[in-house]
């Protein structure tokens, strides 16, 4: 959102903003690759659409009226966030509208991942009631493939004829997850992936050392790639990836979540796949990645990290599930005709 300063945290966006400022509709569907900033897009157009500025101020949002400072504090009268439980502490909206109607019961063990229909039903009827501030009234929705079957068509009549001046903003990575008749009732705003000198510049700020290794090790998401950076994974581990995997290292993964080794483990064998065919890598430094390997088993290898990927968030025996993908992706690295190379491994589990 944009802050007292009238900046805007992602320079990249200041396009699609505009854009979005101008829509007309009462229901905006924002989509794009993850890592760019769909959330962020999303309440700082929450925030333009509810900005008191005068009509001839130069900006919207201008980021220091009352509601530009309610909403920077989270607490909006007119704006209602909507999020899985499991995503509102990520992304700063742990408490007040981020959780009204949709908070989990007491002690349940682990956050849901989804917006149940209690939550979409809450947000159906807030949207009903009248504008405390008179700018109308805002629901953001984010993830919005995150919305079960039941909340989808609990939003259906909403969406179509939304109540008095309310208006709805959805943002997802994955548009083709939504019912078609969600999709329909919105207006669509496509956002694309920064251009690489931006996103760079933006990371250098931040502090991020080689952002260009980094950059293209989340496939050109800067948010992604700044994450990894807050986590330890810098430019020099990440490059040192398949000299580490083929020395068949665990230590350097062990504090890694499952979730993300196996996506860089499929992000090392698609540019082993495209080493051993003569392609330019996508995803690791030119070089870093031998030549050489069977084709058959780096097929193979994809074929098993597809399948854990699907489990990747399963209760494992982290440091066994570890060892486990580290001993494959050693085997299915080594160049053809190196003695003592086997078969790749199988996966530690089985589907289900």
């Amino acid at each position: 959102m944009v802050g007292t300063d009238g900046a805007l945290p992602l320079p990249w966006l200041a396009a699609p903003l505009q854009q979005g400022l101008q829509a007309q509709a009462h229901a905006l569907l924002l989509h794009g690759p993850e890592g760019v900033g769909q959330f962020d897009l999303a309440v700082t157009l929450a925030q333009g659409w509810l900005c008191e500025a005068p009509i001839d101020a130069p900006a919207k949002p201008c980021g220091t009226c009352v509601a530009c400072r309610l909403v920077q504090a989270r607490s909006h009268p007119d704006l209602l966030v909507l999020l899985p439980e499991a995503l509102r502490e990520p992304l700063g909206w742990a408490g007040g509208d981020a959780e009204e109607g949709g908070a989990e019961k007491a002690g349940k063990s682990k956050p849901s991942k989804e917006i149940k229909v209690e939550a979409v039903r809450a947000a159906v009827a807030f949207a009903q009631t009248t504008s405390a501030r008179g700018h109308g009234k805002v629901v953001v929705l984010h993830p919005a493939e995150r919305i079960n079957a039941i909340a989808s068509n609990a939003l259906l009549k909403t969406l179509e004829e939304p109540p008095g001046n309310a208006r709805f903003l959805l943002s997802c990575a994955a548009p083709e997850a939504l019912l078609p008749t969600i999709r329909s009732r919105c207006q669509a705003l496509r956002l694309t992936l920064p251009q690489p000198e931006v996103a760079t510049r933006w990371l250098t700020a931040r502090g991020v050392a080689e952002p260009a290794v980094l950059l293209a090790a989340c496939g050109g998401q800067p948010l992604q790639a700044l994450e990894w950076s807050e986590e330890g994974i810098d430019a020099k581990l990440w490059s040192q990836l398949p000299a580490l995997m083929l020395r068949g290292g665990t230590a350097p993964f062990l504090n890694w979540p499952v979730p993300r080794l196996v996506d860089a483990l499929q992000k090392l064998c698609h540019d082993a796949l495209c080493a051993a065919s003569g392609a330019a890598p996508r995803y690791l430094p030119p070089g870093t990645v031998r030549a050489g390997a069977d084709n058959a088993a780096l097929t193979d290898w994809a074929r098993n990290l597809t399948r854990i990927a699907r489990h990747a968030e399963h209760p494992w025996s982290a440091g066994l599930l570890i060892e486990s993908l580290v001993n494959e992706a050693r085997t299915a690295l080594v160049p053809q005709g190196i003695a003592g190379r086997g078969a790749p491994g199988k996966p530690i589990h089985s589907d289900r």
